[in-house]
């Protein structure tokens, strides 16, 4: 069996449903202003940081500016709070195990910010784990643009072309394969309506997957 040269892993939605958590804190900011934050829309800026702010949305629904000062802050607290209340999603932390237990380089590609990032990781014991972290502070442009994703394996020192990606949206996807990567799709409840043809493999949940079913091999078998 070939092991893949290296793991690299998305964080929001994957690791943990803060995807989920996010878009309620959101909601109860336009809720307190009369308004909905349209699910369908919120979804669709999942896997990137290339999207209107929510203020400028709610700011056109309501007709005027935000208190940014006040609501920015509320919900950054409130997302935060009920994120950290999270559990890892399921399988996460026995496959990086198993990973990190073969030898397999492992690293975090994700759109988000550095601290936001890191903050989760280092809540749930997760940093030592990592070779790499890469993070949308350090990129010009975000997924589905593929710098995150050639930057982890530059970090990391590996080849593409060998690696896998495993990722929850769409546009993570596309970001892996335009890096030439090899991708694999745990869809969450928030994006199990997406298209992912585009990946290798598509998996309900990071349970199901294993050092065999990452093998470079294996997935362009599946593919």
């Amino acid at each position: 069996m070939s092991l893949p040269a290296a793991v690299v892993f998305d964080f929001d939605g994957l690791m943990v449903d803060t995807e989920w958590t996010g878009y309620l804190s959101t909601n109860e900011v336009f809720r307190a202003h009369g308004e909905e934050l349209s699910l369908e829309l919120w979804t669709s800026f999942i896997g990137t940081s290339d999207h209107p702010h929510w203020s400028e949305i709610l700011a056109d629904q309501i007709g005027r500016p935000v208190d940014l000062e006040r609501w920015q802050s509320w919900r950054t607290e409130e997302g935060t709070r009920r994120a950290l209340a999270l559990d890892l999603l399921d399988g996460v932390r026995e496959l990086i195990g198993s990973l990190g237990a073969a030898g397999v380089p492992l690293a975090v590609a994700s759109s988000s910010t550095g601290g936001w990032v890191q903050m989760h990781l280092e809540h749930r014991g997760l940093t030592g784990h990592f070779e790499a972290v890469v993070t949308g502070d350090q990129v010009e442009r975000t997924k589905p643009d593929p710098a995150l994703y050639r930057l982890a394996c530059d970090a990391l020192g590996v080849d593409p072309g060998e690696s896998v990606a495993i990722e929850d949206s769409v546009l993570g996807v596309a970001a892996a394969t335009s890096a030439g990567m090899l991708a694999v799709a745990v869809p969450g409840h928030m994006t199990a309506h997406m298209d992912f043809t585009g990946a290798d493999l598509v998996v309900s949940s990071c349970a199901e997957l294993d050092l065999h079913g990452l093998s470079p091999a294996a997935l362009r078998g599946a593919a």
